[in-house]
């Protein structure tokens, strides 16, 4: 695994983890834009063997981007968060 891969995980765990704080608006938004940038990127260095993964990936791609906001509730978005920041870290150990 590519260091500038585990950094990408490492840094989009520790986005959504804050997520479950008390956070402003604003860090939302930013969320909205880099966990895309960073699941695409991550999905473009897989191999052609996880197939199920890119597909993974780009869904929650699609999920997080910030152009049509999907309102789920702070409680669903919590779990997102949660399950999503799990699996990456399952990923990067």
């Amino acid at each position: 695994m590519k260091i500038i891969e585990i950094i990408i995980k490492i840094a989009l765990i520790i986005l959504l983890s804050l997520c479950l704080m008390k956070m402003p608006y604003g860090y939302f938004q930013l969320v909205r834009f880099a966990v895309p940038v960073g699941l695409l990127i991550l999905t473009f260095g897989l191999d052609k063997k996880t197939v199920v993964i890119q597909i993974l990936f780009v869904g929650l791609a699609i999920l997080f981007q910030p152009l049509i906001k999907i309102s789920l509730g702070r409680e669903i978005w919590n779990a997102v968060d949660i399950i999503v920041g799990v699996f990456l870290f399952v990923l990067v150990f």
